[in-house]
């Protein structure tokens, strides 16, 4: 795309963190913007700070794991302002409740890979078909360095899982005739508050009660949270999703470190060997 001006974006998750500093950057470049999140009175307040700069934007509460509720989304951005051109399906959450000391959490998993897997799924579905119609568009699919370094969780099978649709979706002939851009965003670390995707976790996927976190669990949960605080700001991440919309790129990555911290597994898997052992911070 040579340029946003005067397009429309819809960005899911755009209540905070990334997904608002998105909607702020494009409301930058002269978008109009169409935010949506689950919280209903966070969501005021952020279309509250994109209006306030002159720019043009509606909220629409959205359930990504609803996917006629992201049919209504885009009909919606649609009826307000007659095309989409930027799709970012950024709706996240990390999950992280205890697991007792069990392998997997079966309600934390159906939870975590209805947002962050099954929220893209949705968007692809809804809006690919008006983006390929028009032809002048673009797909951001917030995935996470997690979709690259193995780890046995909710969390990074769904971001396994996007990484893969996105890199599919970007090879598909269809959306290069029309001229349809596809990018898959890998953040590292970045200061959000997205450790805390619990206040919005349904009452169907809460702890068993009586489960606690194990001391494992908490020592990851505590290294993590350090991580973020002190992680890359939304809003410099903003700038690189914006430059790689209009650069039609398919990575878009905040920490040249993890990338290149991945050589030894691809090495190991080229030479159809056991993977290197990895340590708690790596």
């Amino acid at each position: 795309m040579e340029s946003l001006s005067g397009k429309t974006a819809v960005v899911t998750g755009a209540a905070s963190g990334m997904g608002l500093a998105f909607a702020q950057r494009f409301a930058r470049a002269g978008m109009k913007v169409v935010l949506a999140d689950v919280e209903a009175p966070k969501l005021d307040e952020a279309v509250a700070t994109v209006t306030a700069t002159g720019a043009e934007a509606i909220g629409v509460v959205t359930d990504v794991t609803d996917g006629a509720a992201i049919d209504r989304l885009r009909d919606a951005a649609i009826d307000a302002f007659g095309r989409v051109h930027v799709l970012c399906n950024n709706a996240g959450v990390a999950g992280s409740g205890p697991s007792g000391g069990n392998f997997v959490n079966e309600a934390e998993w159906r939870w975590v890979l209805e947002v962050n897997l099954w929220g893209v799924i949705h968007g692809h579905r809804a809006f690919l078909p008006h983006l390929v119609e028009h032809g002048d568009g673009h797909i951001v699919n917030t995935a996470s360095m997690a979709g690259h370094f193995p780890g046995h969780s909710a969390y990074s099978a769904s971001k396994w899982a996007v990484v893969a649709i996105t890199e599919g979706l970007f090879h598909d002939p269809r959306l290069k005739a029309a001229g349809v851009g596809v990018s898959c965003l890998c953040p590292g670390w970045v200061n959000t508050a997205i450790m805390d995707s619990h206040r919005n976790r349904p009452e169907w996927a809460a702890p068993s009660h009586g489960v606690e976190a194990t001391p494992m669990e908490e020592m990851m949960a505590a290294f993590v949270r350090d991580q973020i605080r002190s992680g890359m700001e939304p809003a410099a991440v903003a700038d690189l999703v914006h430059d790689a919309i209009l650069a039609n790129r398919l990575w878009v990555f905040t920490d040249m470190q993890m990338v290149q911290a991945l050589e030894p597994r691809f090495n190991a898997v080229l030479a159809a060997e056991n993977p290197p052992e990895r340590s708690f911070d790596s």
